[in-house]
């Protein structure tokens, strides 16, 4: 797969915020997806290898992919916001892509901590897909039941070693109708040795449900 990478900035609340804008080359894109990466104060970034590898699934879907970083992060101007600020934040991302390609629907997704912003973002946004890969639930419920109306996909490693396994299937059990939830077994937090699989995972349910 030949694919194109532009560096760019974009206004956040807290300043510029950094991002990476991929496409497939000599290819019109069909969709749009902003992917937020994990927790920027244990070393998360938009270079995450599963980040880089959920922006690696959409563009093998023909989607114009922004990761950024999220304040304080990188290039990212301002500093770490306990996720309220970095919220703010994903919704900037989430702008900048539909004023470049408005008449294109838009996929949110994240990783760990992303994932968390990005199911918060999509209350607020209705995009038109979800991937949520590990999410942070704590933080993501927040003694709420809302979700997110749109095609869903939770990807969980069965023995995750930072997010508990057993408190994402507790929450999405409490949802109607719910996620997708796919269990990988024998995976933790940081999909070593998936990489492939949540790829093909991520690939197949955005074909089945997109637009």
């Amino acid at each position: 797969m030949r694919w194109s990478a532009e560096k760019t900035s974009f206004d956040g609340p807290a300043g510029q915020l950094e991002g990476l804008l991929e496409s497939m080359r000599d290819s019109a894109p069909v969709a749009s997806a902003v992917i937020c990466h994990p927790h920027p104060v244990h070393g998360g970034t938009m270079h995450n290898k599963v980040v880089h590898t959920l922006a690696r699934a959409f563009i093998g879907q023909r989607f114009s992919v922004l990761r950024f970083n999220f304040r304080g992060t990188g290039q990212s101007e301002g500093k770490y916001d306990q996720g309220r600020g970095e919220l703010l934040d994903a919704l900037a991302a989430i702008r900048c892509m539909r004023e470049r390609a408005p008449h294109l629907p838009l996929w949110l997704a994240g990783f760990s901590f992303g994932a968390a912003i990005a199911i918060r973002a999509s209350l607020e946004t209705e995009p038109e897909g979800l991937i949520s890969v590990a999410p942070a639930v704590s933080p993501v419920a927040d003694n709420t039941d809302a979700q997110p109306a749109c095609p869903w996909l939770i990807i969980h490693g069965d023995q995750d070693e930072v997010v508990d396994i057993d408190e994402t299937v507790e929450w999405v059990n409490k949802l109607e109708p719910g996620p997708e939830l796919t269990v990988f077994p024998d995976t933790k937090h940081f999909f070593h040795g998936k990489l492939l699989l949540l790829r093909q995972a991520v690939e197949t349910f955005v074909r089945e449900n997109r637009i």
